[in-house]
């Protein structure tokens, strides 16, 4: 089993809370709101880089939208390893509770 840091695990759990609407601003709301700890933008583009390099996070690029000014955004996903790795780890948190 693949360990994955504290903020990775937050990140997937979050992404798989979102469905859909997980993107970067998203993402970052929804882990300041389910923690209470303030969080920078900026922390969390690092951990979804690694998860995305690790296969556990998908990239999806979105439409371009006017209030944006044209800019897409970059929705996240999980991917089947990365589901397999946070039903792992939630395991492991089990097993060490117990």
């Amino acid at each position: 089993m693949n360990l994955l840091s504290r903020s990775e695990e937050i990140i997937l759990v979050t992404i798989l809370k979102l469905g859909d609407m997980a993107y970067g601003v998203s993402i970052h709301e929804q882990i300041q709101k389910d923690t209470g700890d303030e969080w920078s933008c900026a922390s969390i583009y690092q951990p979804l880089l690694r998860l995305t390099k690790k296969k556990y996070v998908s990239r999806i690029k979105g439409d371009p939208s006017a209030e944006r000014g044209g800019k897409s955004k970059y929705f996240y996903e999980l991917t089947p390893f990365g589901k397999k790795a946070l039903l792992e780890i939630k395991a492991s948190h089990e097993k060490v509770w117990k």
